[in-house]
């Protein structure tokens, strides 16, 4: 089969109830295949699947290893030209698929790409979880074409145009299976988020590109599994984004860009303990002390890939820039200020 959509799902007994239909009425059967792998759910979702579902195929895995090691276990059993990771609170669109295999169909270098991501509850704004392409500044921080930080931009079609991006949204990832195993996979220490952001700074450190393709159009609830104030969400996010930096970074840049970026989370943590938030400043604590203890594992893991200047990294502080200057759009960065 040349694609493979495969849906991850821990007790999402409803979403896929409400989603996996609309999944299966917009995929070609003749391209593609749909999986739907289980992270030992303790809900009846197993049960769902084989009495409405029994044609779908169902890999059970044997524990909750998190998106990371979920995805990975799944997908050694799962022949494909390309897979597709998709989240199963995820309403996909006719034809949502043929446009971003044409575009990486025609072009090997686009290593992972993903469709616009618009919001399942207020579909005339872009979604979280990706918007329109997924971005870095020179310190690590997260934002997308369509979202800086909570700021999320309606979509006036300003961002329709297929595009290179530093990262491509695990909530619905096309990538191509043999660099995906070739790559090592996601890394399993991440359990969840950040992943995707760590695999496609890998496959660009490899040579390979990451791409947006706004032809494509997907709507995303978002915070199924975690809600979006979860300490532990905190607590995952703050670890694993100084991981990916220390993973990934030139070795002449890590030094002081984490130094940096230690700075500046013990601001947020202590900004999060002024505003209430006790257990968010108790997970960012947690965070930095876990990351130190896997500083030696994190160094071995730098040894198995090259490490270069790649394209798409904001040069600036995103942090500043949104804050103290007021750039709350995507537009209203220079691209300039972009590595090429």
């Amino acid at each position: 089969m040349k694609v493979a959509v495969v849906i991850l799902n821990y007790n999402g007994r409803k979403f896929l109830e409400e989603f996996l239909p609309n999944v299966i009425a917009n995929c070609d059967p003749a391209l593609a295949e749909i999986v739907v792998a289980d992270n030992a759910s303790t809900d009846d979702s197993i049960a769902l699947m084989k009495e409405k579902f029994p044609d779908i195929r169902l890999i059970e895995n044997g524990c909750n290893g998190g998106f990371a090691t979920g995805y990975n276990m799944a997908l050694r059993q799962v022949e494909a030209r390309y897979y597709v990771l998709l989240n199963s609170d995820i309403e996909v669109t006719p034809h949502w698929i043929e446009p971003i295999i044409e575009m990486m169909d025609a072009d090997s270098q686009i290593a992972a790409c993903q469709p616009k991501i618009l919001s399942y509850f207020h579909k005339e704004q872009f979604e979280y979880a990706g918007a329109s392409g997924g971005y870095i500044d020179k310190y690590g921080y997260p934002f997308c074409r369509g979202r800086i930080f909570q700021e999320l931009e309606n979509d006036n079609h300003q961002y329709d145009n297929p595009k290179e991006v530093f990262w491509a949204t695990g909530a619905c990832m096309f990538i191509r299976a043999d660099l995906f195993h070739q790559i090592g996979g996601l890394d399993d220490s991440f359990f969840a988020h950040m992943e995707e952001i760590d695999l496609c700074w890998r496959l660009k450190n490899a040579g390979y590109k990451v791409y947006c393709c706004p032809q494509s159009c997907v709507y995303h609830i978002g915070g199924g599994t975690l809600p979006k104030n979860s300490p532990r969400k905190t607590y995952l996010n703050f670890r694993n984004n100084l991981s990916l930096l220390v993973k990934n970074l030139p070795e002449h840049q890590v030094g002081h860009t984490i130094l940096y970026r230690i700075i500046l989370d013990w601001a947020a943590a202590f900004k999060f303990l002024f505003d209430g938030c006790p257990k968010d400043f108790k997970m960012v604590y947690k965070a930095h002390w876990d990351f130190y203890k896997r500083l030696k594992d994190l160094r071995q893991k730098r040894s198995c890939g090259e490490h270069k200047t790649v394209s798409c990294i904001y040069q600036k502080n995103i942090v500043f820039e949104s804050i103290f200057r007021g750039k709350k759009k995507f537009s209203e960065l220079k691209q300039s200020e972009f590595t090429l």
